[in-house]
């Protein structure tokens, strides 16, 4: 609590010390209304550290759904009322910014309202983009080359699916796992991002989630990360989640968004973030892409090798070989977007769909479950990962060879009011 009053005070503050722009009750209102769509839907806001009293009246009197499209509406009309030529260029990406946010408040209320766009018009309503779907045939020479490095008799995906769980993380080891992974992270990110003195994490173990892994920013440069035991954890996904959950992955990002935008600029709406709005396809591709940055080439197997594998308990020769089956993997990421859009779309049932994550995701049946069970719950929000990753990674090689040139690039991409069509530059 003592952290929302000082961001709130902080934000009035800085408020009396600007001149009012032209955007600033477009914000305020774009904020009311999240916030009381957040009142009618759980997990429409994933994080809010503005006002208090902003919060408590939205719970206390949150406006109803048609009257919240309405309403939405009405302030994209007013967006589009501001002409860009009359604002700086900090001005006009803001209101960019805005129009995107304010086109997926409508297609997440008109979903609530009971709408169920096809696959391709929810991702470009929601995140701002329509995908390009490859189809799964295009996966099986992937599959090829998995098949020669994991021989053996059997389905693919029970090969696999034991060779990974000979890298499973003991249940009495995964924290100092966790720990160590994480600290890495944070070590090689600060080496290239300033983060606030005060910044810091919680974590905490789960079960009962369709997720992996969450990151719950507080605000005050404070997280809650949380790891989900329901499934044995493997040591690949400590440097995973600790990049992506935390360093330079949402964590980061949320630090610096609260710092750079909403603090040290006074805009509003970077006090909310919606979890159904293209915010998080900028969030969820950078997290991912931010794990090459932090360790790229073999060095990533290098340290778990060097550190996390010791604490695991387990054999470090192993390291080198399965970093290079995760890399295979990795190019399969995509046939979950596939998959996921002609099970929602009802073009395969949910037997179909759980057979085909099994061929073309390798994983056990009860993982394949846990990978359905988050489709269902958050529909085409799948493509922020995949597909994210791959056009923050593509414009992080655009920033050059040189590791300080992406590491500049990418705390652009974090620290600004970022679309996915700024990362197709």
């Amino acid at each position: 609590m003592r952290a929302l009053l000082l961001v709130a005070v902080m934000l009035m503050t800085m408020g009396a010390k600007r001149a009012p722009e032209p955007l600033d009750a477009i914000a305020r209102d774009y904020v009311h209304l999240s916030l009381e769509a957040g009142e009618r839907e759980e997990g429409y806001v994933d994080a809010y550290y503005g006002p208090a009293s902003w919060a408590a009246e939205a719970k206390a009197h949150p406006r109803d759904i048609a009257t919240l499209r309405k309403d939405a509406r009405a302030l994209t009309k007013r967006l589009d009322a501001v002409r860009p030529a009359s604002l700086n260029p900090d001005g006009r990406r803001r209101r960019l910014f805005l129009a995107a946010q304010l086109k997926a408040a409508e297609t997440r209320l008109a979903m609530i309202a009971g709408s169920r766009p096809a696959f391709m018009d929810e991702a470009e309503g929601l995140f701002g983009i329509r995908p390009a779907l490859k189809p799964l045939e295009a996966y099986d020479p992937v599959l090829a080359r998995i098949a020669a490095i994991v021989p053996g008799d059997g389905p693919l995906w029970q090969r696999v699916d034991a060779y990974q769980n000979r890298h499973v993380v003991p249940a009495d080891r995964l924290e100092p796992v966790m720990r160590a992974a994480i600290a890495e992270c944070r070590a090689r990110t600060i080496a290239h991002i300033a983060l606030p003195a005060q910044e810091r994490f919680d974590l905490e173990f789960v079960k009962g989630k369709s997720w992996s892994g969450y990151n719950w920013y507080k605000g005050g440069a404070h997280s809650l990360i949380q790891v989900n035991t329901d499934l044995p954890i493997r040591i690949d996904r400590a440097v995973d989640l600790g990049c992506h959950e935390g360093y330079p992955g949402h964590h980061v990002l949320n630090m610096l968004l609260e710092r750079n935008l909403a603090r040290a600029k006074g805009w509003a709406e970077f006090t909310i973030y919606p979890l159904f709005s293209p915010q998080s396809f900028v969030a969820e591709g950078s997290a991912n892409a931010g794990i090459d940055l932090v360790f790229p080439g073999r060095e990533r197997a290098a340290f778990e090798a060097a550190k996390l594998y010791p604490l695991a308990g387990l054999d470090p020769a192993g390291a080198a070989p399965y970093d290079r089956l995760l890399d295979l993997l990795h190019q399969l990421a995509g046939a979950r977007m596939t998959i996921a859009a002609a099970y929602l779309d009802g073009k395969v049932d949910r037997a179909a769909a759980l057979d085909l994550l099994q061929r073309y995701q390798l994983v056990s049946r009860a993982r394949a479950e846990q990978s359905l069970a988050f489709i269902e719950q958050y529909r085409s929000y799948v493509i922020n990962y995949g597909l994210g990753q791959d056009m923050v990674a593509a414009d992080l090689a655009r920033a050059g060879g040189a590791p300080w040139a992406r590491w500049r690039r990418m705390e652009a991409i974090i620290s600004e009011p970022t679309l996915p069509a700024d990362l197709r530059r």
